[in-house]
Protein backbone atom coordinates (compact mmCIF):
# COMPACT_ATOMS: atom_id res chain seq x y z
CA UNK A 1 0.00 0.00 0.00
CA UNK A 2 1.57 3.50 -1.07
CA UNK A 3 2.24 5.79 1.89
CA UNK A 4 -0.58 8.44 -0.11
CA UNK A 5 -3.47 5.85 0.61
CA UNK A 6 -3.05 5.96 4.32
CA UNK A 7 -3.79 9.43 5.06
CA UNK A 8 -6.68 10.27 6.92
CA UNK A 9 -9.77 10.50 4.94
CA UNK A 10 -10.08 13.85 3.12
CA UNK A 11 -10.82 16.66 5.79
CA UNK A 12 -13.09 20.19 5.36
CA UNK A 13 -11.71 22.22 2.51
CA UNK A 14 -12.39 24.99 4.58
CA UNK A 15 -8.90 26.66 5.51
CA UNK A 16 -10.44 29.69 7.64
CA UNK A 17 -9.80 29.48 11.22
CA UNK A 18 -12.06 30.47 14.44
CA UNK A 19 -8.85 32.55 15.69
CA UNK A 20 -7.85 34.27 12.95
CA UNK A 21 -9.78 37.95 14.05
CA UNK A 22 -7.78 37.85 17.29
CA UNK A 23 -4.33 37.10 17.90
CA UNK A 24 -4.35 33.88 19.57
CA UNK A 25 -2.34 32.38 16.35
CA UNK A 26 0.11 34.90 16.67
CA UNK A 27 0.56 34.55 20.29
CA UNK A 28 1.04 30.62 19.82
CA UNK A 29 3.38 31.07 16.86
CA UNK A 30 5.28 33.67 19.00
CA UNK A 31 5.69 31.39 21.21
CA UNK A 32 6.96 27.95 19.32
CA UNK A 33 9.64 30.24 17.86
CA UNK A 34 11.14 30.04 21.24
CA UNK A 35 11.04 26.03 21.71
CA UNK A 36 14.14 23.83 21.09
CA UNK A 37 14.76 22.24 17.45
CA UNK A 38 13.75 19.45 18.22
CA UNK A 39 10.67 19.76 20.52
CA UNK A 40 12.58 17.81 23.48
CA UNK A 41 13.18 18.83 26.85
CA UNK A 42 15.03 16.39 29.30
CA UNK A 43 13.02 13.20 28.70
CA UNK A 44 9.73 14.77 27.42
CA UNK A 45 9.10 14.67 23.96
CA UNK A 46 6.74 16.37 21.90
CA UNK A 47 4.83 15.49 18.22
CA UNK A 48 2.36 15.58 16.38
CA UNK A 49 -0.28 12.70 15.25
CA UNK A 50 1.04 12.51 12.04
CA UNK A 51 3.02 14.55 9.49
CA UNK A 52 1.51 13.87 5.74
CA UNK A 53 -2.29 15.83 7.06
CA UNK A 54 -3.09 17.73 3.56
CA UNK A 55 -4.10 20.86 5.72
CA UNK A 56 -0.66 21.11 7.18
CA UNK A 57 0.62 21.10 3.40
CA UNK A 58 -1.37 23.20 2.11
CA UNK A 59 -0.75 25.67 4.89
CA UNK A 60 2.95 26.08 4.13
CA UNK A 61 3.55 27.47 7.55
CA UNK A 62 5.88 24.08 8.38
CA UNK A 63 7.60 21.84 5.37
CA UNK A 64 10.20 24.23 3.58
CA UNK A 65 9.81 24.38 -0.03
CA UNK A 66 11.05 21.46 -2.06
CA UNK A 67 9.73 19.00 0.66
CA UNK A 68 7.72 17.61 -1.69
CA UNK A 69 7.91 13.81 -1.45
CA UNK A 70 6.94 11.66 1.76
CA UNK A 71 10.35 10.57 2.29
CA UNK A 72 11.60 14.71 2.15
CA UNK A 73 8.54 15.81 4.59
CA UNK A 74 9.34 12.86 7.15
CA UNK A 75 12.94 13.49 7.60
CA UNK A 76 12.08 17.28 7.59
CA UNK A 77 9.52 16.61 10.40
CA UNK A 78 12.11 13.84 12.17
CA UNK A 79 14.43 17.20 12.37
CA UNK A 80 11.81 19.18 14.21
CA UNK A 81 10.63 16.73 16.80
CA UNK A 82 12.07 13.90 18.18
CA UNK A 83 8.20 11.48 18.23
CA UNK A 84 5.46 11.16 16.00
CA UNK A 85 1.95 9.68 16.65
CA UNK A 86 1.16 7.65 13.38
CA UNK A 87 -2.86 8.52 12.84
CA UNK A 88 -3.18 6.93 9.44
CA UNK A 89 -2.72 3.30 10.35
CA UNK A 90 -6.24 3.73 12.08
CA UNK A 91 -7.86 4.01 8.73
CA UNK A 92 -5.63 1.04 7.05
CA UNK A 93 -3.54 -1.27 8.07
CA UNK A 94 -0.04 -0.40 6.55
CA UNK A 95 2.54 -2.41 4.80
CA UNK A 96 5.04 -3.75 6.98
CA UNK A 97 7.63 -2.69 4.06
CA UNK A 98 6.75 0.83 4.13
CA UNK A 99 7.13 0.75 8.02
CA UNK A 100 10.25 -0.32 7.70
CA UNK A 101 10.85 2.83 4.94
CA UNK A 102 9.81 4.71 8.03
CA UNK A 103 12.93 3.60 10.42
CA UNK A 104 15.55 3.65 7.25
CA UNK A 105 14.52 7.72 6.96
CA UNK A 106 15.01 8.60 10.70
CA UNK A 107 17.65 9.01 13.30
CA UNK A 108 18.66 6.14 15.58
CA UNK A 109 17.12 7.84 18.49
CA UNK A 110 13.60 8.89 16.85
CA UNK A 111 9.98 7.61 18.41
CA UNK A 112 7.26 6.05 16.35
CA UNK A 113 3.69 5.55 17.84
CA UNK A 114 1.23 4.24 16.16
CA UNK A 115 -2.75 3.93 16.72
CA UNK A 116 -4.45 0.86 16.47
CA UNK A 117 -6.57 -0.10 13.23
CA UNK A 118 -10.09 0.74 14.18
CA UNK A 119 -11.27 -2.39 14.27
CA UNK A 120 -9.23 -3.84 16.99
CA UNK A 121 -10.63 -1.07 19.63
CA UNK A 122 -14.01 -1.73 18.45
CA UNK A 123 -14.70 1.05 15.40
CA UNK A 124 -16.31 0.26 12.63
CA UNK A 125 -14.23 0.44 9.11
CA UNK A 126 -15.06 0.63 5.63
CA UNK A 127 -15.08 -2.79 4.25
CA UNK A 128 -13.05 -1.15 1.27
CA UNK A 129 -10.18 -0.46 3.92
CA UNK A 130 -9.50 -4.26 5.10
CA UNK A 131 -7.20 -5.86 3.01
CA UNK A 132 -8.10 -7.37 -0.28
CA UNK A 133 -7.59 -11.24 1.32
CA UNK A 134 -10.13 -10.70 3.90
CA UNK A 135 -12.94 -8.69 1.85
CA UNK A 136 -12.48 -11.31 -0.87
CA UNK A 137 -13.12 -14.54 2.44
CA UNK A 138 -15.77 -12.28 3.51
CA UNK A 139 -20.49 -12.98 2.47
CA UNK A 140 -21.13 -10.64 0.12
CA UNK A 141 -23.81 -8.98 2.29
CA UNK A 142 -21.27 -7.95 4.48
CA UNK A 143 -19.36 -5.76 1.59
CA UNK A 144 -22.70 -4.39 0.68
CA UNK A 145 -22.54 -2.02 4.26
CA UNK A 146 -21.25 1.02 4.56
CA UNK A 147 -19.24 -0.22 7.87
CA UNK A 148 -18.47 -3.20 9.34
CA UNK A 149 -18.09 -3.42 13.09
CA UNK A 150 -16.06 -5.67 14.60
CA UNK A 151 -18.87 -8.13 16.05
CA UNK A 152 -20.05 -8.70 12.54
CA UNK A 153 -16.65 -10.02 11.07
CA UNK A 154 -15.83 -13.89 11.24
CA UNK A 155 -13.19 -14.53 14.21
CA UNK A 156 -10.85 -16.06 11.44
CA UNK A 157 -10.59 -12.51 9.82
CA UNK A 158 -10.49 -10.68 13.32
CA UNK A 159 -7.45 -12.60 14.00
CA UNK A 160 -5.86 -11.88 10.60
CA UNK A 161 -6.34 -8.47 11.54
CA UNK A 162 -4.73 -8.64 14.52
CA UNK A 163 -1.94 -10.82 12.99
CA UNK A 164 -1.35 -8.18 10.14
CA UNK A 165 -1.04 -5.14 12.67
CA UNK A 166 1.56 -6.88 14.60
CA UNK A 167 3.74 -7.64 11.29
CA UNK A 168 3.36 -3.99 10.90
CA UNK A 169 4.84 -3.09 14.05
CA UNK A 170 7.72 -5.58 13.73
CA UNK A 171 10.05 -3.21 11.75
CA UNK A 172 9.87 -0.37 14.80
CA UNK A 173 9.82 -2.67 17.54
CA UNK A 174 13.48 -4.25 16.02
CA UNK A 175 15.11 -1.19 15.42
CA UNK A 176 13.91 0.26 18.62
CA UNK A 177 12.08 2.99 17.89
CA UNK A 178 8.59 2.01 18.94
CA UNK A 179 7.35 4.19 21.99
CA UNK A 180 3.64 2.54 22.08
CA UNK A 181 0.49 1.41 19.92
CA UNK A 182 -2.22 3.64 20.89
CA UNK A 183 -5.62 1.97 21.72
CA UNK A 184 -8.06 4.37 21.90
CA UNK A 185 -11.50 3.32 22.40
CA UNK A 186 -14.95 4.77 21.02
CA UNK A 187 -16.79 7.46 23.15
CA UNK A 188 -19.53 4.66 23.83
CA UNK A 189 -16.59 2.49 25.40
CA UNK A 190 -18.33 2.36 28.61
CA UNK A 191 -16.69 1.34 32.20
CA UNK A 192 -18.56 -2.31 32.40
CA UNK A 193 -16.74 -5.35 33.63
CA UNK A 194 -17.39 -6.77 29.62
CA UNK A 195 -14.84 -3.90 28.32
CA UNK A 196 -11.90 -5.22 31.34
CA UNK A 197 -12.12 -8.15 29.05
CA UNK A 198 -11.94 -6.24 25.93
CA UNK A 199 -9.05 -4.68 27.23
CA UNK A 200 -7.31 -7.31 28.95
CA UNK A 201 -8.02 -9.21 25.37
CA UNK A 202 -6.30 -6.83 23.38
CA UNK A 203 -3.03 -6.63 26.22
CA UNK A 204 -3.16 -10.76 25.29
CA UNK A 205 -2.98 -10.05 22.07
CA UNK A 206 -0.38 -7.90 21.66
CA UNK A 207 1.84 -9.74 23.99
CA UNK A 208 5.57 -7.82 24.12
CA UNK A 209 4.25 -4.49 22.56
CA UNK A 210 4.10 -1.59 24.90
CA UNK A 211 0.57 -0.18 24.60
CA UNK A 212 -1.11 3.56 26.07
CA UNK A 213 -4.97 3.09 26.67
CA UNK A 214 -7.29 5.89 25.43
CA UNK A 215 -10.48 5.91 27.21
CA UNK A 216 -13.15 8.19 26.20
CA UNK A 217 -16.33 7.88 28.07
CA UNK A 218 -16.82 10.00 30.88
CA UNK A 219 -17.82 6.71 33.03
CA UNK A 220 -13.92 5.85 33.51
CA UNK A 221 -12.87 8.73 34.60
CA UNK A 222 -15.36 9.63 37.50
CA UNK A 223 -13.18 10.04 40.62
CA UNK A 224 -14.36 7.22 42.33
CA UNK A 225 -13.09 5.06 40.00
CA UNK A 226 -10.28 7.04 37.70
CA UNK A 227 -7.67 5.67 40.24
CA UNK A 228 -8.83 1.87 39.82
CA UNK A 229 -8.75 2.39 36.01
CA UNK A 230 -5.23 3.38 36.69
CA UNK A 231 -4.38 0.66 38.71
CA UNK A 232 -5.89 -2.32 36.26
CA UNK A 233 -4.10 -0.95 33.80
CA UNK A 234 -0.71 -0.67 35.80
CA UNK A 235 -1.50 -3.98 36.35
CA UNK A 236 -1.50 -4.89 32.63
CA UNK A 237 1.20 -3.10 31.91
CA UNK A 238 -0.22 -0.54 29.93
CA UNK A 239 -0.17 3.40 29.82
CA UNK A 240 -2.58 5.51 30.72
CA UNK A 241 -3.38 8.00 28.28
CA UNK A 242 -4.20 11.37 30.17
CA UNK A 243 -6.18 13.75 27.49
CA UNK A 244 -6.97 18.05 27.48
CA UNK A 245 -9.75 17.91 25.91
CA UNK A 246 -13.74 19.51 26.04
CA UNK A 247 -14.93 18.64 29.15
CA UNK A 248 -18.42 18.29 30.49
CA UNK A 249 -19.49 15.56 27.93
CA UNK A 250 -20.53 12.10 27.80
CA UNK A 251 -17.62 11.43 25.69
CA UNK A 252 -15.20 13.36 28.28
CA UNK A 253 -12.17 12.26 29.98
CA UNK A 254 -11.11 14.80 32.85
CA UNK A 255 -7.59 15.63 32.41
CA UNK A 256 -6.48 13.87 35.47
CA UNK A 257 -2.13 13.51 35.50
CA UNK A 258 -1.97 9.74 36.64
CA UNK A 259 0.44 7.31 35.91
CA UNK A 260 -0.29 3.76 35.14
CA UNK A 261 3.09 2.52 34.27
CA UNK A 262 6.18 4.60 35.31
CA UNK A 263 8.06 3.85 32.26
CA UNK A 264 6.12 6.47 30.35
CA UNK A 265 3.46 8.71 30.88
CA UNK A 266 1.24 10.04 27.78
CA UNK A 267 -0.31 13.63 27.62
CA UNK A 268 -2.89 13.86 24.35
CA UNK A 269 -3.88 16.95 22.91
CA UNK A 270 -7.17 17.19 21.36
CA UNK A 271 -7.98 20.86 21.39
CA UNK A 272 -10.85 22.58 23.55
CA UNK A 273 -13.80 22.87 20.58
CA UNK A 274 -16.72 21.95 23.10
CA UNK A 275 -18.86 23.21 20.44
CA UNK A 276 -17.98 20.18 18.17
CA UNK A 277 -17.11 17.48 19.94
CA UNK A 278 -19.44 15.12 19.82
CA UNK A 279 -21.10 16.72 17.28
CA UNK A 280 -21.27 15.26 13.28
CA UNK A 281 -19.03 17.41 11.88
CA UNK A 282 -15.85 16.41 9.98
CA UNK A 283 -12.37 15.42 11.72
CA UNK A 284 -11.29 18.85 10.69
CA UNK A 285 -13.59 20.93 12.23
CA UNK A 286 -13.37 18.61 15.50
CA UNK A 287 -9.95 19.02 15.71
CA UNK A 288 -9.55 23.02 14.24
CA UNK A 289 -8.35 24.57 17.58
CA UNK A 290 -4.99 27.21 18.40
CA UNK A 291 -3.91 26.73 21.72
CA UNK A 292 -3.05 29.82 23.05
CA UNK A 293 0.03 30.03 25.59
CA UNK A 294 -2.21 30.40 28.73
CA UNK A 295 -3.84 27.15 28.31
CA UNK A 296 -0.64 25.51 27.68
CA UNK A 297 1.34 27.13 30.85
CA UNK A 298 -0.59 24.82 33.23
CA UNK A 299 0.19 22.04 31.52
CA UNK A 300 3.77 22.61 31.33
CA UNK A 301 3.71 22.72 35.14
CA UNK A 302 2.06 19.21 34.80
CA UNK A 303 4.01 17.86 32.39
CA UNK A 304 7.47 18.83 34.27
CA UNK A 305 5.98 17.05 37.01
CA UNK A 306 5.48 13.72 35.39
CA UNK A 307 8.87 14.32 33.80
CA UNK A 308 9.83 13.28 37.58
CA UNK A 309 7.21 10.32 37.63
CA UNK A 310 8.11 8.70 34.84
CA UNK A 311 11.24 7.75 32.93
CA UNK A 312 10.04 9.73 29.86
CA UNK A 313 7.11 11.55 28.68
CA UNK A 314 5.24 12.24 25.56
CA UNK A 315 3.00 15.28 24.77
CA UNK A 316 1.20 14.27 21.45
CA UNK A 317 -1.01 17.23 19.89
CA UNK A 318 -3.99 15.52 17.61
CA UNK A 319 -5.50 19.07 16.75
CA UNK A 320 -3.64 18.15 13.58
CA UNK A 321 -5.65 21.22 11.06
CA UNK A 322 -3.11 23.68 9.31
CA UNK A 323 0.12 24.14 11.56
CA UNK A 324 -1.77 24.07 14.46
CA UNK A 325 -0.11 20.70 16.06
CA UNK A 326 3.01 22.00 15.39
CA UNK A 327 2.52 25.41 16.98
CA UNK A 328 1.16 23.50 19.86
CA UNK A 329 3.90 20.83 20.63
CA UNK A 330 6.71 23.60 20.23
CA UNK A 331 5.00 26.21 22.09
CA UNK A 332 4.94 23.61 25.23
CA UNK A 333 8.66 22.69 25.29
CA UNK A 334 8.92 26.03 24.89
CA UNK A 335 7.18 26.80 28.19
CA UNK A 336 9.07 24.06 29.61
CA UNK A 337 12.11 25.41 29.05
CA UNK A 338 11.23 28.90 29.70
CA UNK A 339 9.59 27.41 33.54
CA UNK A 340 12.94 25.21 34.31
CA UNK A 341 14.98 28.65 33.76
CA UNK A 342 13.28 30.79 35.74
CA UNK A 343 13.06 28.35 38.61
CA UNK A 344 16.20 27.28 38.06
CA UNK A 345 15.75 23.50 37.82
CA UNK A 346 16.91 20.93 35.27
CA UNK A 347 14.73 18.59 33.38
CA UNK A 348 14.77 15.04 34.26
CA UNK A 349 17.26 13.63 32.67
CA UNK A 350 17.43 12.29 28.87
CA UNK A 351 17.68 8.71 28.43
CA UNK A 352 19.65 7.35 25.43
CA UNK A 353 17.34 5.22 24.12
CA UNK A 354 13.54 7.11 24.51
CA UNK A 355 11.74 3.52 23.83
CA UNK A 356 9.98 1.30 25.93
CA UNK A 357 11.49 -2.09 26.45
Amino acid sequence: MHEAALRDPPRSPSEETPHQHDDRLARASALAGCAPVPARWGNVLAGTAGWTDPTLVKSQRFYPKGASSPEQRLKFYASQFPVVEVNSTYYALPATAMVAQWVQRTAPDFVFNMKAFAPLTQHPVEPARLPADVQRALPPALLDRRRLYPGDLPAEARDVLWERFRQAVEPLRQARKLGYVLFQFPPWFTATRGNVRVIEDCRARMEGIPLAIELRHASWGEPDRIERVVDFLRDLEAFYVIVDEPQGKENSMPPTPLVADPRLAVARFHGRRAETWGASVSVNEKFRYVYDPAELDPWAETVARLSREAERVHAIFNNCVSDYAVLGARGLMALLARRAESLGRAPAPELADSTVH
